[in-house]
């Protein structure tokens, strides 16, 4: 992120990280999707915070793009920002800052607060369950209905689950705060677009 804050990217790079981080979020939605446990896919933590690092170093070279050659044409900050610009905004800027507006809503208000709602909850009650799932293990290795063997593999298993839980918790806190700035950063492109295009 350092990096992109100081060297200019050309737009053919851009573009190819912009396509990259869509098929990324594609594959994590595919991956989310077809799992069966969370605990199959424990990394999505780590990988959710690379995706939001990957974004966010996006967010700022494309920002550095658009305000520094945006006067050149609508091609100057990639094919794939003047893509997406022609199917949300179809050529008309009140339709493409109603849409904008729409996006905020959805984006911030609804998912962003939903998610870090949920894995706040989540983390919680996973947490408040630890005990009683500890004594339940305890209590079936005491009774000899498993071994000491299954009895590791299951605390094992238990610690896995609330670390997930816990790093849930805190990338979906990231997450959010990568929503803010993108709003943030979206906002200046187009104030900061329009005040260079006049």
């Amino acid at each position: 992120i350092l990096a992109v804050l100081f060297l200019p990217i050309p737009a053919f790079l851009i573009d190819i990280g912009l396509a990259f981080s869509i098929a990324l979020s594609v594959l994590i939605l595919m991956v989310a999707l077809w799992i069966q446990r969370p605990l199959d896919f424990s990394s999505f933590p780590t990988v959710l915070l690379i995706a939001t690092m990957l974004r966010l170093s996006l967010n700022i070279a494309t920002t550095r793009m658009i305000l520094s050659h945006g006067n050149e044409g609508t091609h100057a900050a990639g094919y794939v920002i003047s893509g997406f610009s022609k199917l949300v905004m179809s050529s008309d800027f009140v339709i493409g800052l109603i849409v904008f507006m729409i996006l905020i809503v959805v984006n911030f208000i609804v998912i962003t607060k939903g998610a870090t709602r949920i894995a706040e909850v989540g983390a919680r009650f996973t947490l408040d369950a630890i005990p009683g799932k500890q004594m339940s293990i305890d209590a079936d290795l005491s009774a000899g209905m498993i071994d000491e063997k299954t009895a590791q593999l299951r605390r094992r298993e238990l610690e896995e689950e609330s670390s997930f839980f816990g790093s849930m918790d805190g990338a979906s806190k990231f997450v959010r705060g990568d929503a803010i700035a993108g709003l943030i950063i979206t906002a200046i492109n187009i104030v900061g677009g329009i005040a260079i295009g006049y």
